[in-house]
């Protein structure tokens, strides 16, 4: 079988956890650029980042953004894929940095969920709330990401999600390549199972292209599934802090691209240049 560039993104801190789970994630622009020429040195040529403030709670500001852009392109061309996620806050105020901060990509999630962090051992919900992603919020996303040339990366965490995406091409406000993120293992979306993998990426638009999201030690086993399927991977602090054995916490997020580039080239692949990712994705 000929070699195949495969696209390796990193999320570089997510806004879910802490440095008490984590004490290397990134808080600040410095530290997040920092991380993000870690993982480009390692071999991921898009970094998905959530903003936070400098003590470490999740963040929309627009000037946090802005200034996560500026750090990050003093150290490194990488491609900057922003989040657009949020619970409590209204879409606008969730996309300013997509229209005035103008990333290569955006994250546009695709549907509405419960979403919780369970314990078994401690047979409790940690944290559960709604995650409202309602039609006219995925068009109002999509909206400014188009008025400001950003490549939607759609987010999917349930099968239905996928089929969201019907509408808005029939309403054509969704226009081909289309770029799909299965998020699997979060709780209230779908299990991280290769049966679930395989039949997600069984149901998306003919020719889209699409990475595997696998959240915590599911991670590295969803990647290696994905490869087999023919899809792109995705690692980093914010989905799973652990090396592939499962209990050693990374160093960082250049660990983890280090380590998720090896299973790339253990299938026969290897990790796309950042020009092959930009032609693989249409972006410009």
């Amino acid at each position: 079988m000929a070699s195949k560039p495969i696209i390796v993104s990193c999320a570089l801190t997510g806004a879910a956890t802490d440095r008490r789970q984590c004490p290397v994630l990134p808080y600040t622009p410095a530290e997040i650029a920092d991380e993000a020429k870690r993982a480009y040195d390692a071999g991921a040529t898009i970094v998905h980042i959530h903003a936070r403030e400098d003590d470490g709670k999740p963040s929309w500001r627009l000037p946090i953004f802005q200034a996560i852009k500026e750090e990050v392109r003093k150290r490194c061309p990488v491609l900057l894929n922003f989040s657009t996620g949020g619970i409590g806050n209204t879409i606008v105020e969730r996309t300013e940095q997509v229209e005035h901060a103008t990333p290569e990509i955006a994250a546009l999630n695709m549907g509405s969920m419960n979403y919780a962090i369970y314990s078994s051992t401690k047979k409790k919900f940690l944290m559960e709330a709604i995650f409202e992603n309602p039609f006219k919020d995925i068009i109002t996303a999509l909206t400014r990401m188009q008025k400001a040339g950003v490549m939607p990366e759609m987010e999917c965490f349930d099968a239905g999600h996928i089929s969201n995406a019907d509408p808005l091409i029939d309403m054509g406000l969704l226009k081909a390549p289309f770029h799909f993120s299965l998020v699997m293992g979060v709780t209230g979306g779908i299990a991280a199972t290769p049966k679930h993998l395989k039949f997600m990426s069984e149901i998306l638009p003919p020719g889209s292209t699409w990475q595997v999201i696998g959240i915590s030690r599911e991670q590295w086993m969803l990647c290696d599934e994905a490869l087999k399927l023919g899809g792109n991977i995705r690692v980093g602090l914010e989905d799973n802090f652990y090396l592939p054995d499962g209990k050693t916490m990374a160093k960082g997020n250049g660990e983890l691209v280090e380590h998720a580039v090896k299973l790339v080239e253990r299938h026969g692949h290897r990790a796309a240049t950042l020009e092959e990712t930009r032609r693989l994705m249409g972006v410009h």
